[in-house]
């Protein structure tokens, strides 16, 4: 089989096309990330809405019957005399942040493609999504050694920019020679926290394998003044291992033999995936974010919708 060949077998497999993730702007219009259209499943059981874009001054006008009283402005009335209420206006402008994890886990799959190839679509239809409804679009797309910020932007330009970083990041070619490294997700989640403006939308893309305490740390501090989603992707073998025998893998240059035959070790690791799962569940709960598992094999679309309850 030629190079070429391999490489185009490869594309959107191992490593993503740009122009499949441009392609993906008309299915972004089913997911309307837009103020009351999101009722997102919170942590399993507890239904919550997004708060939306922020509420900004507009003007002040007498009292009607059925103005919220909270909404009063008392300098006005006692000045006037008159009742006077306050109205507020929806922001025109939302900053929607997405944190895109590329670091070296994410380079597996077993099932239709690597995790980072779905994380890179992910990213991709919300950022049409947010496009699309004028909301100003950045983010941060990092690996191990490299770390690409994007302040945000709005308009198509702005996302085809975001598009244009997710493909050609160098964690595409670098993967292979990088290793696990707890403190550059935390780094990265220092660096999305310092950036991101009070009442933004917020997704973090990733298996949330090898963070460490300071990354929660940086989360829970995010997590109090913005919405905050996390996209747990995954891919299927790391969910149970096959059944009882002895299997041949490889990750294209290397083969090691897999032993499956106790059952005490299928059960030990299916416990790991669970009980991560549920850390993650339980944080999302404690921080009052929003928590949506995603497997390499799932419709990507379809799962973002139902995981997300977006209403049509």
């Amino acid at each position: 089989m030629s190079a070429v060949k391999q490489q185009t077998e490869a594309d959107d497999i191992v490593r993503i096309r740009q122009s499949t993730l441009i392609g993906l702007n008309r299915e972004a219009r089913k997911l309307p990330l837009k103020s009351g259209k999101i009722g997102a499943q919170f942590s399993g059981n507890y239904l919550s809405a997004f708060k939306g874009r922020g509420m900004e001054f507009d003007e002040v006008r007498p009292y009607q019957p059925g103005d919220d009283i909270r909404s009063m402005d008392w300098r006005v009335t006692a000045r006037t005399g008159k009742p006077h209420t306050k109205l507020f206006r929806e922001e025109r402008e939302r900053p929607v942040l997405l944190w895109v994890d590329y670091r070296q886990p994410m380079f597996f799959g077993t099932r239709n493609s690597f995790k980072s190839v779905v994380a890179a679509k992910a990213a991709a239809l919300l950022a049409w999504s947010a496009a699309q409804h004028g909301d100003r679009l950045g983010g941060l797309i990092f690996s191990e050694h490299s770390h690409e910020e994007l302040r945000p932007q709005r308009g198509k330009a702005g996302t085809l920019h975001f598009i244009k970083k997710l493909a050609e990041h160098a964690a595409w070619q670098d993967f292979k020679h990088s290793s696990p490294n707890e403190s550059s997700g935390a780094q990265a989640m220092n660096r999305l926290r310092r950036v991101a403006r009070p009442g933004s939308l917020i997704f973090l893309i990733s298996d949330f394998r090898h963070l460490d305490e300071a990354a929660y740390s940086h989360l829970s501090m995010m997590a109090r003044h913005n919405d905050v989603v996390l996209l747990s992707i995954h891919d299927p073998l790391e969910t149970e291992l096959p059944p009882a025998g002895f299997y041949r893998v490889s990750d294209g240059s290397n083969e090691m033999g897999l032993n499956t035959r106790r059952a005490s070790v299928r059960e030990n690791y299916q416990q790991r995936f669970v009980q991560h799962q549920q850390y993650l569940r339980d944080t999302c709960h404690k921080l009052n974010m929003f928590y949506l598992s995603l497997a390499t094999d799932d419709n990507l679309v379809a799962s973002l919708q139902a995981g997300l309850g977006l209403k049509k």
